[in-house]
């Protein structure tokens, strides 16, 4: 107790001060930390979304490249299976009725690639297009306040060349 005398403590300024001080911490952990606690835990919820997003959409790619190699493979057993047949019935047939299956098989085997490429072309541009969206939307939460359409476009523009990287 001396000590405190000797410091020049007086204890009604004292309490006082701690009555304060409880006061001053009870409304900033109320009205300043927690909300900003929020705000962080809602902004770190989001990027974890966007980061799960981008993964569903790499498996949903991965899965396209699947399906593509699968109809691939398929258009070239029927292609081989065509010209198999074509050599096949060439000793039955004259040598002009031959080159005509040939031909033919050789045009669905152009067809049945160039459908495919068709096919993969389209799901690539829309897994792209879903990942522009996805990045901007993302970012758009994330940052909190609307996107121009310049950032949009800039947004599109960076994710379109990572993606083609």
């Amino acid at each position: 107790m001396e000590i405190f005398t000797t410091f020049g403590v007086t204890w009604s300024k004292f309490i006082a001060q701690v009555v304060l001080f409880l006061i001053v911490y009870w409304v900033l952990n109320k009205y300043a930390f927690g909300p900003i606690l929020e705000i962080l835990n809602e902004r770190r919820r989001r990027i974890e979304e966007g980061q799960n997003n981008a993964e569903k959409i790499k498996k949903q790619l991965a899965e396209a490249e699947l399906r593509y190699q699968e109809v691939l493979r398929k258009a070239n057993a029927d292609a081989t299976k065509l010209l198999d047949e074509a050599r096949a019935s060439s000793d039955a047939h004259s040598q002009k009725a031959t080159q005509q299956a040939i031909k033919e098989a050789e045009g669905i085997i152009v067809k049945a690639r160039q459908a495919i490429e068709q096919e993969r072309g389209k799901m690539v541009a829309e897994v792209k297009k879903e990942m522009v969206e996805l990045v901007v939307n993302t970012t758009a939460k994330v940052v909190g306040k609307v996107i121009t359409p310049e950032d949009q476009k800039r947004l599109s523009e960076e994710t379109s060349k990572q993606l083609a990287a």
